[in-house]
Parts: structure tokens; sequence; C-alpha cells
């Protein structure tokens, strides 16, 4: 008897060891260092770490430790970005992360908060979501990106959860024709707002190994379902498998790569701001059309160079400042992509026609309780707080209902063609 309880003890001791342990492989100096970190981003498509883009990661986390976090694997990294790549760094280690108990350990939770650089290495997505989301491991990276502002970049999967939205795989993977076919359909599954916060990649969604296969589409549909279910325009960045796209503090993008070994490009898209420019057609058990004249995304190709001579400012994505690459024109019609090359550049400048204008848009009452009215048909209408965070968007209306607003101070955008205001009004 003693020696059968002695066994069930021992399984389980044994399972819940297995339940709650982390993996560490540690390289370099075990003392903790302090060092001056940038916040920077590098977003990498999936095959072969670019050299050049890693040595511009690690640069930013002035010498410090380094930690590379994993849900299976082993010690990959640490040799290579310890001593390969030249960059001097204290130290490297990498925790295999596999369960939401290891993810909630301490040892975790405080190896991640000293990190002055987190490197995200691929995987399956939803094992990320699944296992750390909610958990130290979550906190502990917001807490770097928005805190302590220190380097943070991921490759396949490492990427892919790295935007405000991100695709979970929740159901397993999903092609493009899969998706185009139904963009409700099981396997398109889409956390928002809810993982990483990176506050340059608001109202992003990425993709990697954007070649093999092609995932055009698919990201295509994933801006059609978001932009159906916010009534909010989405970008989308993606990276075929030999780029990366590395995102300075101040927002500015750059696309590393072996071109012209790998012909791989980074891509910056967007919905058309010719209104209107949401999804024709996006619905449940319905092929996706976005076509909008063939023009319904708008999309700038980066070819990844050793020097990341292409370059892309997504702090204004309507006017970006951008170099190096070409336009593309993105649309689907009855769930088939399409895409041209050498389209025209993206144009948002809108005039702010005076208030002596006969094209003038008033608003009134202001302030008002429940509805605000239009003098004119407004094909675009989108409702801010003081913070800026859209509260309600309409489309084509001449009034609207505020009655759910709180009462307070909010600014309203009213777009139509060749026409841009931004006026304030009170919710009372």
């Amino acid at each position: 008897m003693r020696k059968l309880l002695a066994i069930i003890l021992f399984l389980f001791c044994s399972l819940l060891k297995a339940q709650t342990s982390y993996t560490s492989y540690f390289t370099g100096d075990t003392t903790n260092v302090n060092t001056n970190t940038q916040y920077r981003l590098c977003l990498m498509g999936g095959a072969t770490e670019d050299d050049e883009a890693m040595k511009w990661f690690l640069n930013g986390s002035g010498g410090g430790d380094i930690v590379v976090i994993r849900v299976t694997g082993s010690n990959g990294y640490n040799n290579y970005l310890y001593s390969t790549l030249g960059i001097p760094v204290n130290s490297v280690e990498t925790l295999v992360i596999p369960t939401i108990a290891a993810a909630n350990h301490p040892y975790v939770r405080r190896r991640l908060r000293e990190a002055e650089a987190v490197w995200i290495a691929g995987g399956n997505q939803f094992d990320y979501v699944s296992y750390w989301n909610n958990t130290s491991v979550d906190t502990a990276l917001n807490y770097l990106i928005n805190t302590k502002k220190t380097p943070i970049g991921g490759t396949s999967a490492g990427m892919a959860i790295q935007g405000q939205a991100y695709f979970s795989a929740a159901a397993g993977s999903v092609t493009s024709p899969v998706a185009l076919s139904n963009p409700y359909g099981s396997l398109v599954t889409i956390g928002n707002n809810d993982f990483l916060h990176n506050k340059i990649l608001k109202r992003v969604i990425t993709d990697t190994h954007y070649d093999n296969p092609d995932r055009r589409g698919r990201q295509s549909t994933f801006l059609a379902r978001l932009f159906q279910d916010s009534s909010t325009a989405f970008y989308g960045i993606a990276c075929d498998e030999y780029t990366a796209v590395c995102i300075d503090s101040t927002g500015i993008a750059k696309v590393y790569g072996g071109f012209p070994t790998y012909d791989d490009n980074a891509y910056f898209i967007q919905p058309n701001c010719v209104l209107p420019n949401s999804p024709e057609t996006c619905a449940a058990a319905q092929s996706l059309t976005w076509n909008r004249s063939g023009q319904a995304l708008k999309v700038y190709a980066i070819k990844g160079t050793s020097v990341g001579a292409g370059s892309f400012d997504l702090n204004n994505w309507q006017n970006p400042n951008a170099s190096g690459g070409s336009w593309q024109n993105w649309f689907v019609v009855n769930g088939t992509f399409s895409a041209t090359t050498g389209a025209s550049a993206i144009s948002c400048i809108t005039t702010n026609i005076k208030s002596n204008s006969a094209d003038e848009i008033n608003l009134y009452p202001n302030p008002t309780e429940s509805v605000l009215n239009f003098d004119k048909l407004v094909e675009e209408i989108k409702v801010k707080d003081i913070t800026g965070k859209t509260q309600a968007t309409f489309f084509n209306a001449e009034k609207i209902n505020i009655e759910n607003l709180a009462p307070g101070i909010y600014f309203i955008e009213l777009r139509s063609e060749n026409y841009f205001c931004t006026k304030k009004f009170v919710k009372e």
C-alpha cells in the first residue's frame, strides 16, 4: 500500500512540475545589467534571420541582456545573438514557456522585466495567444514596450502577434482561397486589442511567409473583416520570407533583406481613401468583394536590402513619406484576388473649405442631447472623444443619433468628396 501511495505521489508531483515548468538556456554573464535602451520593433518574414536586421535590433539593447521566448524548441538563438553577429551583449537567455502556469512563473516574469531586448521565436501563434495572453508574459512584454522602451522583435508567429489586431489561428491556419470564399468562416479567427500594445502598430494587422504560400488574399480578408466589424479602416504590414521591417522609435520603417538574391518584399497595405472605401460584400457564407473600381487597397511594396534602403513613415499612412518601393492596387471580386503593379500613389489630400464657402457643412444643434443634424449629406462621419479614440462612425447621413455617448466634449470628422473638416460639439 505504501508503495502504491508513493507511486501516486510521484506521478502527481511529476504532473504538477510539467504544468508549471519552464526551460531556461543561458549564455553569457549571469549578473543582471541595466543599460540605456531604445524602443524599436523588428518584424521578420519567417525564413532565415536577416543578419543586418538582427544587428539593428541588438544595437537598441545597449549591450544588455537579451531574452528569447518560445513555446517549443531550445537554444538555437543563443550563440547567434551572443557572438555570431558581433554585437556585444551581456547575455542571451532562451525561455521555453509551454503553459499558462509557466508563463506566470516568478522567474519568467522577473527575467522578462529585466531584459533589455526580447525576441519572439517562430512557432504556432495560437500557442502564444493561449499560453501567454493575460499572463505575466503579456504584462511584462507590454511593460518593456511602453514603459522600459526596449527593442521587441519576432519572426513568423513572433511577428504575427505584434499588431493591435492579429490572426490567432485558433482553429488552425487558413489559406487565401478559403478566407476569400467566406470572410466569417470558422478558420478566419481574429483577435483585436487584447494582447500586445505597440502604439506604432495601432490599427495594424501583420502577416508573414507572404510568398509561400500567397497570403495576400487572406490578409485582404482580415482587413475587410476588421473594417466591416468596426467601421474603421485598419492597415496591414506583411513580409515575404526573406525580408524584415525594422521600425524605429519615431515610426519610420526600413526594410532589410537579401535582394537580389531573394526577390522578396515588405508590404504596407491600406484601404483607399477615395470614398466609399468599405468592402462591397463582406458577410457570412458569401464570397468577399472589395473592388472599388480595382483600387480597394493601396499597397506600397519595398524590396529588402542589406542597408534597409527603402522606408515607409507609419505616422501618416494616408500621405506617407515613402521611398525605395512602388505602389500596387489590390482588389477582390467574388472571392478572387487580383493585384496590379505600377499604380498611382495613395492621395488623401483633401480641401478644408472655409466657413464662407457654399460647400461648408454645418452641424446643429450644438450642444445637443441626442440628435446632431447636418445641412448637407455627409459621406463619412467619425465621432471621436478628446483622446482621439473613435466612438462612432456613420456613412451617408444628414443626421446622427448620439444619445448613447457620455456627456462631454467631442470632435467630429466630416468627409465627402474633395472635402474634409473637423468640428467640435458638446453632448449634454
